[in-house]
């Protein structure tokens, strides 16, 4: 099975003494109950199923364009990025009675335990869930892949 590592830029800053008060003043009541009731922005999920030759990777980015998809392969660090678009509104009649829109890049990069040839990589998107299947091989090169 696949080893993955979850980027985190800022994992090590945040155990520093600065950051902890920020923390203790997010942790106050009245604001746990408000940070609740914001929109949380979405996440690509992925699962990573490995066999002798290939790794299978699906990730789910529902309600995004393939065109929106980018998905990058350096050596054995993946990539995928997806400009998301979401709006909401709740309507009483012609009354509005909330809107809410969410419109940002989501991100999510891995690492795999052997390198990819980028050559014999796929990327498909049908129904929200993107599928990538990307062969292993022995070096290091970067490719762009196209999602069709």
């Amino acid at each position: 099975m696949a080893n993955l590592t979850r980027f985190d830029p800022f994992g090590d800053i945040a155990t520093l003494g600065p950051f902890r008060e920020m923390e203790d003043f997010l942790r106050m009541p009245r604001l746990r109950g408000w940070s609740r009731d914001l929109p949380a922005a979405p996440e690509i999920r992925i699962d990573v199923s490995e066999d002798d030759k290939t790794y299978h990777v699906k990730a789910e980015i529902p309600g995004v364009k393939k065109e929106d998809i980018h998905v990058a392969v350096d050596g054995n660090q993946v990539s995928i990025s997806a400009e998301v678009r979401k709006e909401e509104e709740e309507k009483r009649g012609k009354m509005v009675l909330r809107s809410e829109r969410y419109y940002g890049k989501q991100e999510r990069r891995f690492t795999l335990m052997h390198d990819v040839d980028e050559g014999k990589s796929e990327a498909k998107y049908q129904d929200g869930i993107l599928d990538l299947v990307l062969p292993k091989k022995n070096g290091s090169v970067s490719k762009q892949l196209t999602v069709k």
